[in-house]
């Protein structure tokens, strides 16, 4: 097990600098106080050299290691912990090769793209349990939904049914989106992944009888080269009669709309069903308007806080991760099976042990 690290702080790396990883080294360096980084890493030479330009400066961040290959970032002395945010292609390989050199792991959702390779890495975790290895699923870690979830299980609401959730991002134009889908999965288990886990979240250890999704393509032809759509709806019937439905969009308009519902018996609560940059309003001959968050960023940015401190804290005071990397498991079967029900146009089915009867499950490496 990996040393301790001096003042009550760990030692922790990134792997990737993309859009994401870029913004986790600045919430290490700025938002968590037991976090100290020692190292990134990337392949890509213009996000080395921002990590370069950026990490030269200022007593703290001159002492960040800056390293192109993540097997000799991982061979650093005094290295505890690696958070892993590179493309969803390499998250199993890289979280396999730090617990395999002993280090405590906190992964980017989705574990993989593949769910033998995911399997193995939760089994290989689970013969390792003096490392904390953690699924990150940040909305679990967003305050709203934490008292969302506070709610539900207080019975406010009843005995929750069904879960209604959308992840709808801003239309872009850049060319990116494109790119990304294809290292990603695709649009249930890139995009919709969150929606899933939410599903679980919400309705507790529920078990997926049978799946069925649509999709089609609005803005992005691109994406039928990917056997992939840019807009998509899915349903899932879980065993207990519980139900969620989810809509997952690369196209909007008006900004990044994430919103759920959860219905029960007696009631229903939701979570950013009108989203909203902040509390401002612009009232005027046409109504009555307010302004959209951008990107996921704006809206889950004290939830990534949130999940590294606690992911931390976890490690240095030697506690259970506050998401087993299992939980990410049964997430990425059921983004699978919607993802196939999507290109065969049928219902894929589950016995009650949760194992799919048709078990048809793709290789997408």
């Amino acid at each position: 097990m990996p040393s301790k690290a001096p003042y009550g702080k760990l030692n922790i790396a990134i792997a990737g600098l993309g859009r994401m990883g870029k913004r986790h080294a600045k919430t290490l360096l700025y938002r968590v106080p037991h976090a100290n980084l020692v190292a990134v890493c990337s392949t890509d030479e213009r996000e080395l050299q921002w990590a370069r330009e950026f990490f030269k400066n200022g007593d703290k961040k001159a002492e960040i290691q800056v390293f192109d290959s993540y097997s000799n970032m991982l061979e650093l002395p005094g290295l505890q912990a690696v958070w892993v945010s590179t493309s969803t292609n390499v998250h199993a390989p890289q979280t396999t090769e730090a617990i395999n050199k002993g280090l405590h792991v906190l992964c980017e959702k989705p574990l993989s793209q593949n769910l033998d390779e995911a399997r193995a890495v939760v089994d290989l975790a689970k013969r390792n349990p003096q490392l904390k290895v953690m699924a990150g699923y940040s909305r679990r870690f967003d305050a709203s939904y934490r008292d969302a979830k506070e709610k539900v299980e207080r019975g406010v609401i009843g005995r929750p049914f069904v879960v209604r959730s959308q992840t709808c991002d801003l239309l872009d134009e850049t060319g990116f989106f494109v790119r990304y889908a294809a290292k990603n999965g695709g649009m249930f288990v890139d995009c919709c992944i969150h929606d899933i886990d939410l599903s679980l979240f919400f309705l507790g250890n529920v078990v997926p009888k049978a799946v069925w999704a649509i999709g089609t393509i609005s803005h992005h032809p691109e994406l039928a080269a990917l056997n992939d759509v840019d807009n998509g709806v899915g349903m899932v019937e879980y065993w207990d009669g519980k139900m969620a439905y989810f809509y997952c969009s690369r196209t909007q308009a008006h900004g990044h709309d994430v919103a759920t519902e959860v219905t029960g018996t007696n009631g229903k609560v939701s979570v950013n069903v009108h989203p909203h940059s902040n509390n401002v309003l612009v009232a005027g001959k046409s109504g009555i308007s307010n302004e959209v968050q951008p990107e996921y960023w704006e809206r889950f940015e004290d939830a990534f806080a949130t999940e590294a401190n606690e992911f931390c804290e976890s490690v240095l005071e030697d506690k259970p991760v506050p998401l087993p990397l299992e939980l990410g498991l049964k997430s990425l079967e059921i983004g699978w099976a919607l993802q196939d029900a999507l290109l065969s146009g049928k219902t894929v089915h589950f016995d009650q042990e949760g194992k799919r009867l048709d078990d048809r499950e793709r290789s997408k490496l």
